[in-house]
């Protein structure tokens, strides 16, 4: 229920459950192939939404794509969209301008959703492992919003950026994930005071651990990175820290990763 609260969308008096006047009003949400974008697609979808649904894998019919495109309605717009791609992102606007009924009025909500995850520790990690989550993360963030801004703001709409409780607090290995959240918020708080003129509103949604629910990080990923990182590093750094040291390291993300809730069911 967190996402439709911060989406504007009203408990009803009577019993608590979230009500709001759809007709005609469109989002877009990015990162729809699985997770938090998914379940929120459908979710919005079912209370009467035009939904954009932005998956980086519909061109390879991608199972999340897949199954959006499927439901056969005129409501359900689902895009190829990879928000690190310039092309693909103007592509989007393009669709998006269109297929509105009324594009002057603009677009009623953009959700920033789609994310990626990493772990190790800073002397571990590559530059380029902190260039690949910033990527999708921050810049995504920033490059999709900026895109559809001039929309937004036709609207009076809002932007509701997801972020994550790493990008308010800290957690060692998490650094590459934490530079990009923290970054977002950062992004976040400056255009909220930006658009305050315009009636523009700017949301940070920043879930707790989802991550076993939104499939962000899996063990098979852990195995991947951490055999990456142990490869990557120098012979005289895994002398210093040694492989024990960092089996573990990697067994405390695999409980990291169970401990979490399992599902998305709080979005409805």
């Amino acid at each position: 229920m967190f996402l439709l609260q911060d989406l504007q969308l009203s408990p009803s008096p009577r019993n608590g459950r979230i009500t709001a006047v759809a007709e005609g009003k469109a989002v877009l949400i990015t990162g729809c192939d699985k997770g938090f974008g998914h379940a929120l697609a459908k979710c919005l979808h079912a209370k009467g939404f035009t939904v954009f649904a932005g998956c980086l894998l519909m061109d390879e019919n991608g199972d999340g794509a897949r199954e959006l495109r499927n439901m056969k309605s005129d409501r359900m717009k689902v895009l190829q969209m990879d928000v690190c791609s310039d092309q693909e992102v103007a592509q989007a606007v393009d669709f998006v301008k269109r297929t509105l009924k009324e594009p002057e009025e603009g677009l009623w909500g953009l959700v920033n959703n789609a994310g990626i995850s990493a772990f190790g520790e800073v002397e571990f990690a590559s530059l380029d492992n902190y260039k690949k989550v910033a990527e999708v993360n921050l810049w995504g963030t920033v490059r999709v919003t900026k895109a559809f801004l001039p929309l937004i703001r036709r609207a009076k709409g809002r932007v509701v950026n997801i972020t994550s409780m790493l990008g308010r607090m800290v957690s060692p290995s998490r650094s590459c994930y934490c530079v990009s959240k923290f970054g977002v918020a950062a992004f976040s708080d400056c255009l909220r005071q930006e658009m305050y003129r315009w009636g523009v509103r700017v949301i940070l949604i920043e879930p707790s651990n989802f991550v076993a629910a939104t499939g962000i990080l899996t063990a098979a990923g852990i195995d991947r990175q951490a055999e990456a990182l142990w490869g990557g590093a120098a012979d005289t750094l895994r002398e210093d820290y040694g492989s024990e040291y960092f089996t573990q390291h990697v067994a405390r993300m695999k409980s990291f990763v169970n401990s979490g809730l399992k599902d998305v069911s709080g979005l409805e």
